[in-house]
């Protein structure tokens, strides 16, 4: 499934009434999380043992894939951020909505792939590297379509592009204001600021 190795699969389902008596969830927060979840099922294990050419990493001893049948496309995010956090496990997310299919991994924040045609011979997910933590890293890179510049890490990369991308919207915003400000010396100090802003990307 999903382009993983046949030795990887298992079929376990979480029932969200589990999931709700463990974690103590709010009434509001259930209602949000049955409002776009029908059901949850561990699909996959990844460690040594079920891919044996690929050893523990240092921090990652195994992760798991969920397949996560949702009720409507248009899902909250914090409901699939919320489910990443309370099962205190490494794991990809596969989130399904007809024939379609989006991946979703927690690493610093909640990262997903593009909507995609989920098909029997589709290879979303290649295990690449020796050890777990490469393996894992990796599909992060693959999920969240990261360019990771030399010298960093993926967490650093990620980090780096979420403050550009601030940046970005900071500059964004104020270019509108310039445009229709009317004073000089306000548009001045909305130059200014952009300028400043630039230097910082």
């Amino acid at each position: 499934m999903y382009g993983l190795p046949q030795t990887t699969e298992i079929k376990k389902q979480l029932p969200k009434k589990a999931i709700f008596a463990k974690f103590e969830l709010k009434p509001s927060q259930r209602e949000s999380f049955d409002a776009d979840i029908s059901r949850i099922d561990i699909v996959a294990v990844i460690s040594p043992t079920t891919v044996p050419a690929v050893a523990e990493g240092e921090n990652i001893k195994e992760f798991y894939v969920l397949a996560v049948q949702l009720k409507h496309k248009d899902y909250d995010s914090k409901n699939i951020a919320m489910l990443s956090r309370l099962i205190p496990q490494k794991m990809i997310m596969a989130l399904h909505f007809q024939e379609e299919v989006q991946f979703a991994i927690n690493h610093t924040r909640l990262i997903t792939s593009k909507w995609q045609i989920l098909t029997p011979n589709s290879s979303f997910l290649i295990l690449q590297g020796l050890t777990l933590d490469s393996v894992w890293d990796n599909i992060v890179i693959s999920i969240g379509d990261i360019q990771v510049e030399d010298g960093k890490t993926v967490a650093e990369q990620i980090m780096a592009d979420d403050q550009r991308a601030k940046l970005l919207t900071q500059i964004a915003n104020l270019e509108r204001k310039m445009a229709i400000e009317k004073q000089p010396r306000r548009k001045r100090e909305y130059f200014e600021q952009i300028k400043k802003l630039k230097n910082q990307i």
